[in-house]
């Protein structure tokens, strides 16, 4: 199989070769002791065994206690004052009620204070429910209701999120963080003594997805599965020495900043620095500012460092590897050459997903290798899979396009969601015989050869953008309350050269209304995380009421925004001018980061 540096100006690797491998070997040298360390956590994790991310963290504070661990703004501290802050919550919440199992909820954007809840949380053995700020309404409160929480504590800055939350439903506890601070003066500062007994299989988080029924699902991360973060990923592919600091400008709440990058961060007890935002002038400046020597991406933000002028901070700060999802094969050489970074550690993953694809061999655009058992698969229009005649499913050829889906077994379990029901849902079972059962992804993926996957979209009623998943029917909801809609359809578009797709919605109007395409946007933006409002709305007279809905709606996403026929589309100018009316250069403009605004 040829390797993919042999594929010239093709910015496509369409197969890994002997060759990659082999480089990716002679790259991994240098780090060969602290890797080998961490192999065995990736073949064998007892559920059994007392080690937990509180365990590892204070460890690292017992043993080096004046070595940076977090740096936010410019500002450094210590592992030692870290864990003493972490221990002093941790009792505030022993306090109030919280042990083993318990829930706190944590609605917060970026900074210390969010990081060292979360920590506090899981030492106790709680699960830290990671709320995702941008959620609002009903979307909020019933993510809220889904935790089932003892004790709630909310940043400032998230004022509009926690005002979503109906008072009945807010746990008995609620703290501000200067009330959390006032409160947790004074107590103890030592290490819970219930940290050395938890075991590897506790619940230490939930991570909120969207799923296919539109409603937010809260996925479980156990410690296990997140040192499976800490060993796959952190410790055989990203390899920082402790000396370094991981700059992480995305939220907190998503598994790519709080397992992968803290996983990579606590495999070596370097130092993390977190970003408030992320802001594509400003970015350099501050993981300049914050001496960083690696981040972590999503692809929407690479593309918008690609998009600002060149300057001398491109090249004057010291990164030289990063680790992310969503790296655009076409832009991954100007990437790598225009701001120096020395490997692209790429990965495959979803909160859910009981495996992970990671680039541990330093391999042109590949979402990376995985050594855990997974089958590509033929599906159909719908994007689930197809079963032959004999009821089972077929696997794509070698080199193929296909649904991944992954196998579920004592070695490889699935932690799944938080409803039961809805995890049963997304489980293949009697695939390939009697009594298997596999994960379904709902990504479809190429086969490189060598394990390794590309990803090539995202299947089902459920599409990613910005690097979030949105699910089509929560948008629809959206657009159906808006008065003058009588019916929506909502789907994923793509726009060149951007990436994940964007947002569409095909709309029906109300007999004897007009549509307000301001008050439209406006609507949308209150009901909406940013991310999921439509970047197109299309006007259509009707649709067609059949027993097989979905085909039409498959049709209207082939014909997206520029097959649109005589129907009107309109487009997201931004927040303060709405919908106007679809212009040509409009998908070159989101693909360049000038549109939407605000």
């Amino acid at each position: 199989m040829p390797s993919s540096d042999t594929q010239g100006d093709t910015q496509q690797a369409t197969a890994v070769g002997l060759t990659d491998l082999i480089r990716g070997v002679i790259k991994m040298a240098p780090h060969a002791p602290n890797m080998i360390k961490h192999a065995p956590g990736l073949i064998h994790r007892p559920p059994e065994a007392k080690r937990t991310i509180g365990s590892i963290f204070q460890k690292h504070a017992g043993a080096h206690p004046d070595r940076p661990f977090i740096r936010f703004e410019g500002r450094s501290l210590t592992y030692g004052e870290v864990n003493r802050r972490v221990n002093r919550y941790a009792a505030l919440l022993s306090e109030n009620g919280v042990g083993s199992g318990d829930v706190v909820a944590i609605l917060s954007k970026n900074n210390p204070t969010d990081l060292m809840m979360m920590l506090a949380t899981v030492k106790l053995g709680a699960v830290a429910g990671m709320l995702n700020y941008n959620q609002r309404g009903k979307v909020m409160a019933h993510s809220v209701s889904l935790l089932d929480a003892k004790v709630l504590v909310h940043d400032p800055d998230c004022a509009e999120g926690f005002e979503a939350i109906p008072v009945e439903s807010r746990p008995p506890h609620v703290f501000d963080f200067d009330e959390l601070e006032a409160a947790a003066e004074g107590r103890s500062e030592e290490n819970p003594s219930v940290t050395a007994t938890l075991p590897a299989s506790t619940k230490a988080f939930y991570i909120f997805t969207s799923g296919t029924t539109g409603m937010p699902k809260a996925s479980v991360m156990s410690h296990n599965r997140w040192f499976a973060n800490l060993s796959g990923i952190g410790g055989l592919a990203v390899r920082l020495r402790h000396s370094d600091t991981m700059y992480v400008p995305l939220p907190l709440y998503h598994n790519n900043a709080l397992s992968v990058s803290l996983g990579s961060v606590l495999a070596s007890g370097a130092c993390i620095a977190i970003g408030r935002s992320f802001s594509a002038s400003k970015f350099w400046d501050d993981v300049i500012l914050n001496r960083a020597t690696a981040f972590c991406y999503i692809g929407e933000l690479c593309r918008y460092l690609l998009a600002q002028p060149e300057k001398p901070t491109d090249r004057q700060h010291a990164v030289k590897v990063i680790i992310g999802n969503g790296m655009r094969p076409e832009i991954w050489d100007e990437f790598s050459e225009r701001f120096g970074i020395e490997r692209i550690v790429e990965f495959y993953g979803a909160s859910e997903l009981n495996l992970a694809f990671v680039n541990a061999f330093s391999v042109k655009r590949t979402a990376g290798f995985c050594p855990l058992p997974y089958k590509i698969v033929d599906y159909d229009d719908h994007g689930e899979p197809r079963r032959d005649e004999q009821g089972r499913l077929s696997e794509v050829a070698k080199g193929g396009t296909g649904l991944l889906i992954a196998e579920i077994s004592e070695r490889v379990p699935l932690d799944g969601y938080t409803d039961a029901e809805a995890t049963e849902k997304k489980v293949i079972r009697d695939a390939f015989k009697d009594g298997d059962a596999y994960f379904n992804s709902g990504d479809l993926v190429r086969d490189q050869g060598f394990a390794h996957i590309a990803f090539v979209d995202r299947l089902g009623d459920t599409f990613r953008w910005k690097g979030e998943n949105v699910a089509t029917t929560e948008v629809e909801a959206a657009l159906d309350s808006f008065p003058a809609v009588a019916q929506s359809v909502a789907y994923g578009v793509e726009i060149d050269k951007a990436d994940g797709k964007a947002g569409m919605g095909a709309i029906k109007i109300r007999d004897g209304q007009d549509l307000d395409t301001k008050a439209l946007a406006d609507h949308l933006y209150g009901h909406l995380p940013s991310y999921a409002v439509p970047l197109f709305i299309r006007v259509v007279d009707d649709f067609e009421q059949t027993s097989t809905f979905k085909n039409r709606k498959v049709d209207l996403r082939d014909e997206g925004y520029t097959n649109a026929g005589d129907d009107a589309v309109y487009v997201l100018a931004g927040r303060d001018k709405g919908f106007v009316d679809y212009y040509d250069d409009y998908p070159a403009d989101v693909a360049n980061a000038k549109a939407p605004k605000g």
